[in-house]
């Protein structure tokens, strides 16, 4: 298999996002190419409708195959808020907001969800999704990570934040490994 064929190329401004994202990738021979572009989002309840219309619509714009990838964090107690607008919830209000609405409730059950979208011009989108339950923290703890990381400590882990784990610790089972994980799968199949 010729070296181009297993390269591809992931749409995000989120830098963290993409080291996490390109060392899962490796891992199953796969070479993430960062296009350091801002996504056109459409707002969508779905994180899939909103990975799969950035990936079809960069596939269009920039005439190659493309990855898109969306995540949320939802808490069961605020009724799966902020979802998919995670990114913007967490730009206007941040962990500490979250905290706040989260005061006095003593069932934290939360999840992050991420979905991967891939494209190439012409095509319709394939998407993939990953899901890591787990609770959400009484404090931010951690320095590593981004976003909502400092407030959710996953069920299956032993007790730290995902801003406690290095990226090689968090990338063996969160929710972007998950996703990532079956893109690669079937991009490798497909090849």
């Amino acid at each position: 298999m010729r070296e181009a064929n297993r390269t591809v190329y992931f749409a995000t401004s989120n830098k963290g996002k993409y080291v996490e994202a390109a060392m899962l990738a490796a891992n199953f021979g796969v070479r993430l190419k960062h296009l350091n572009v801002e996504k056109l989002e459409i707002q969508a309840d779905r994180l899939t409708d909103v990975a799969s219309f950035a990936a079809s619509h960069l596939a269009r714009t920039r005439h190659r195959g493309v990855v898109s990838e969306d995540a949320g964090f939802f808490v069961d107690a605020l009724n799966g808020f902020p979802g998919p607008y995670s990114a913007y919830v967490f730009r206007q209000i941040g962990t500490a907001g979250v905290l706040k609405l989260m005061q006095g409730i003593t069932k934290r059950a939360a999840q992050f969800e991420a979905a991967v979208a891939y494209c190439i011009p012409g095509k319709r989108a394939k998407c993939f999704t990953g899901i890591v339950r787990g609770r959400v923290s009484q404090r931010p703890r951690g320095k590593h990570g981004f976003g909502f990381d400092p407030i959710f400590t996953p069920y299956v882990s032993d007790g730290r934040t995902f801003a406690e784990m290095t990226i090689e610790e968090k990338n063996s089972f969160s929710h972007r490994a998950q996703a990532f994980a079956k893109f690669c799968k079937w991009f490798n199949s497909a090849q």
